[in-house]
């Protein structure tokens, strides 16, 4: 890392010739980071890949126009200076990590490409001291501003409204299936199965570090286990639900925090105290559950009170009565 930052050169160190080069291998990333979103996406949204591959092309195109402009200026040898040579120069971030985060992700991240390259070229323009490299600036500044305005026109002739609507409505479903049902599963199953042992616990022994142990002991067992149970049941090919392991984690880590969260006031050593805060903590944990049940899964809002609230209420009775026998 500190070998980098010292290999690392100033832009406004940067030749004419340099700076091209700079163009050159920027536009060929560019080029190849929108083929690999296209690709992503193609089996699930085929408008929005061809979009993508559309303007693929264009980065291509203008790579080919930057190359022609070089071979004339300097020769056919083009000196290999990307992004990582230069200080401050924007970064790309990395596909895989923007592609699993969804549709609209990707989309908002063509248009951030676009913008940021603009806004590079007209800042860096704006500080050049050499006139021939303040027009070379300015005619790449001008070539980062159509690429916004293509965004825009290819955009409408491939994905006109109905198909972005539709492709849209497809991408809030697979977030449905693939993150908020898995863990809404979890939380209720942590936030009211782990409800009786943790205050069972606590008014047997009316003692806060105990109830505490028990409690991060049900709340992180079972977090493995639905974690578990939710990756090795269904592969998502037939059910359509997606990656097993993202359900897995969505599940896993939402049982967990489910169970945690009335089992961390705890850490208080006044047993009432800690009492008093786990059971409000409670309450807001399952009505929290009710309104994603009823944001997300369209369920009814008073009909998921009744199933969570009045459910989970039963069962801490339960507990408490059970602890206090």
């Amino acid at each position: 890392m500190l070998t980098r930052l010292i290999s690392q050169r100033r832009f406004s160190d940067l030749s004419d010739k340099e700076i091209l080069a700079l163009a050159i291998s920027s536009e060929a990333d560019d080029a190849r980071i929108y083929k690999e979103y296209a690709d992503h996406v193609r089996a699930d949204y085929p408008d929005t890949a061809q979009m993508l591959e559309a303007m693929a092309g264009q980065e291509i195109g203008h790579r080919k126009v930057l190359t022609n402009e070089f071979e004339r200026r300097f020769g056919k040898d083009v000196p290999l200076i990307t992004r990582d040579d230069v200080v401050g120069y924007y970064a790309r971030r990395p596909v895989w990590y923007v592609a699993n985060l969804g549709i609209e992700r990707i989309r908002d991240e063509v248009e951030l490409m676009e913008e940021e390259s603009a806004n590079f070229y007209l800042h860096a323009k704006e500080k050049a001291t050499d006139e021939r490299t303040r027009k070379l600036l300015d005619s790449l500044y001008q070539v980062e501003v159509q690429h916004e305005e293509l965004a825009t026109e290819l955009a409408g002739e491939y994905l006109p409204k109905d198909k972005l609507d539709a492709e849209n409505e497809k991408a809030r479903k697979q977030f449905v299936l693939t993150w908020v049902q898995p863990g809404l599963a979890g939380l209720m199953d942590g936030s009211v199965s782990t409800l009786a042992p943790i205050f069972a616990t606590a008014f047997a022994t009316e003692n806060s570090h105990t109830t505490l142990l028990v409690g991060l002991a049900a709340a992180v067992g079972a977090g493995i286990s639905m974690g578990f149970t939710e990756a090795v049941h269904d592969d998502g090919v037939i059910s359509g639900r997606g990656s097993p392991i993202k359900r897995g984690i969505a599940s896993g880590v939402m049982t967990a925090v489910g169970g945690l969260g009335h089992a961390l006031p705890y850490l208080i050593p006044d047993f009432w105290t800690a009492t008093v805060i786990a059971i409000a903590v409670v309450f807001v944990e399952l009505w929290a559950i009710a309104f994603i049940q009823n944001h997300y899964m369209e369920t009814p809002f008073w009909r998921s009170v009744f199933q969570v609230v009045l459910g989970g209420a039963l069962v801490l009775a339960a507990g408490i009565f059970i602890g206090g026998s």
